[in-house]
This record gives C-alpha cells, sequence and structure tokens, in this order.
C-alpha cells in the first residue's frame, strides 16, 4: 500500500510517475477514467501504453519493470470497461451530461466527435476517436445519447480499443527491446507518438476532401 505522502507526491499527468506509483493496476484505472468518465479527458493515455510498454523491457530503462501479459490485460480492460461505461452514462443522462460542464477543451473534443460520427458512420468513427485525445473520452457518452446500437457501438469500441491499446504497448515494447537507454529519449519518442496516432484521423479528412472534390 501507498503512504498518503506517496500518492501526493505522484503527478497524474505525467506517465512515468503514474506507472512507478501503481504499475498495471494504474493503467487499467486512467483508461477506464479518460474513455469512460468525462472528467478524465486530461489524463495522458497514448503516452501511459506507449510508456508501459517500454517498461516490459528488461534493462532498456532506469525505471521499474512491468509485466507485459498484465499491462496488456490491465490496458483492455480500462479501455472497454471505460467505453461501455461511457456509452451507457450517454444513453441515461444525454446531452445534458455535457451542456453542464463549462470546460472549453471538453466542448471542443464534443464537436470533433459529432462530426466524426456524422461523416464516417457509427462504426468507423468509434475505431477512429479511439486515436484522438479529448475526443476518445467524448464520443462514448455522445454515442450513447445520440442512440447508436448497443452491438454496434460494442463492436466496434473492442475493434477499436484493442488496436489502440496493444498496439501502443507493443510499440513501446519493440522500441523498448531495441534499443538500449530508450528512456533517455522518451519524450520526444512519445510526442513522436502522439502525432503518429493522429494519422489515421488525417488521412480519413484527407480522403473525405478529395472525394468532396471529386463530387
Amino acid at each position: 500500500m501507498l503512504s498518503s505522502s506517496a500518492l501526493l507526491a505522484v503527478n497524474p499527468l505525467d506517465a512515468g510517475s503514474l506507472l512507478g506509483a501503481f504499475g498495471a493496476l494504474g493503467i487499467a484505472v486512467v483508461l477506464f477514467a479518460e474513455t469512460g468518465l468525462l472528467v478524465g479527458f486530461f489524463l495522458p493515455g497514448d503516452s501511459l501504453l506507449f510508456t508501459a510498454g517500454l517498461l516490459c523491457t528488461t534493462g532498456a530503462h532506469s525505471g521499474p519493470h512491468l509485466d507485459l501479459a498484465q499491462v496488456l490485460a490491465a490496458a483492455a480492460v480500462g479501455a472497454l470497461a471505460g467505453a461501455q461505461t461511457g456509452y451507457l452514462i450517454g444513453r441515461r443522462g444525454g446531452p445534458a451530461l455535457l451542456a453542464r460542464s463549462r470546460n472549453r477543451h471538453l466542448h471542443e473534443g464534443a464537436v470533433r466527435a459529432e462530426e466524426l460520427l456524422t461523416r464516417y458512420g457509427h462504426g468507423k468513427a468509434v475505431v477512429l476517436a479511439r486515436f484522438v485525445p479529448v475526443v476518445r473520452t467524448v464520443l462514448n457518452p455522445l454515442a450513447g445519447a445520440l442512440g447508436v446500437s448497443v452491438r454496434t457501438f460494442t463492436l466496434w469500441q473492442v475493434i477499436g480499443g484493442l488496436g489502440w491499446t496493444f498496439g501502443l504497448v507493443l510499440a513501446g515494447y519493440a522500441l523498448g527491446s531495441s534499443v538500449p537507454n530508450v528512456d533517455h529519449y522518451l519524450l520526444p519518442i512519445v510526442a513522436v507518438v502522439v502525432a503518429l496516432s493522429l494519422l489515421p484521423l488525417l488521412l480519413e479528412l484527407v480522403r473525405s476532401r478529395r472525394q468532396a472534390r471529386a463530387r
């Protein structure tokens, strides 16, 4: 158990701090909050997953060692349970949930999430949202509020959730296994990972604009 002073020293915005304090359990909790609760939109999902994968390697870093199987299981449980919870909250609470919040970033994310649902359809939007910070927080309750069917949402959120979590964890693990002391370059690497996570959405936007021009 962590002491109260240790808990106060944990930085919820720093992936290394969270993983050092809570390990694989922290991954499940953070991803559940980020994808299932509107208050978790600020949490570092992308960098947390990538860093966790890196910390599963042996001898390539100076941080705590994590077990790869535990990390993958915790990431999947947190992301899938969180998204389904957010969807159910949206079905019950409706758009009033977002209306109560005054956070600008949250409302911007809601606009982008609704654009995704309108532009790409329910299945593709649910998958793409996993790779976009804030949007992956807002889209789940928004899908519930807009009446997306349970079957459609569940199928695509599982596909997107496993692709997002396993992809980033295994990317971190692969890099940590091949580059000694890779944690010395962690900040620029994480920045690249976040940028790459936006690539599917950017490609879809470019393709959609080309199709619109062709019409």
